[in-house]
């Protein structure tokens, strides 16, 4: 069976749509979001004052997210502003860890047990979850709560019960995945740029 064609007026339709979507969440975002977005960057501030470290976690397209994040603090965002590299780390790179986690103490434990054994009181946990529903993130913010650590989400939809687990909730306000993680991208490289800028800038 073929496939219908499309036309060409079609697609640039369908991705006017897709860009005007993004752009309208993103707008939201700023006006929505951007107190929370301050008061995250205060949180990353104090923590990286008092040389405190960063973990990040999350599932899927989120646990990549953490993993780019990381890689801004550490490498760095502005090429123009140099400055020593900032200690943080993505719960979700050691698939030994992971594996071994979810093998012997059960998957929603696995984020959890990482930051029983790196998180000290005093560094900041980011929980990333577009639905705030991921069990595993939820068990990883009660657990850096329990330990003294501070906790900021990076969410959507309604923030789920990981809206009421962390210290600052960033909440996407979106319904949809996809823009979601396109909120959760772009808050993050405004956190970083703005903690680069005021520690080193």
């Amino acid at each position: 069976m073929g496939h219908l064609p499309i036309t060409i007026l079609a697609r640039q339709a369908f991705i006017q749509d897709e860009l005007n979507a993004s752009a309208e969440t993103k707008r939201r975002i700023f006006t929505e979001c951007a107190d929370r977005i301050i008061a995250a960057v205060d949180v990353l501030i104090n923590a990286l004052n008092n040389r405190k470290k960063i973990l990040l976690c999350g599932n899927g397209g989120s646990a990549a997210d953490a993993q780019h994040i990381a890689t801004e603090f550490v490498i760095r965002m502005n090429p123009a502003i140099q400055r020593p590299g900032m200690p943080a780390i993505a719960l979700t790179t050691d698939s030994s860890m992971l594996t071994a986690g979810a093998n012997d103490l059960g998957y929603d434990r696995v984020f959890a047990r990482a930051v029983e054994a790196l998180g000290n009181p005093g560094d900041v946990l980011i929980g990333i979850s577009t639905s705030g529903k991921s069990e595993s993130v939820n068990e990883a913010l009660r657990t850096a709560r329990a330990r003294g650590l501070a906790t900021i989400g990076l969410l959507g939809k309604d923030g789920g019960p990981a809206r009421d687990l962390v210290d600052v909730a960033v909440v996407v306000p979106s319904e949809d995945t996809q823009r979601i993680q396109e909120g959760h991208i772009t808050i993050a490289h405004i956190l970083v740029a703005l903690v680069e800028r005021e520690m080193y800038g």
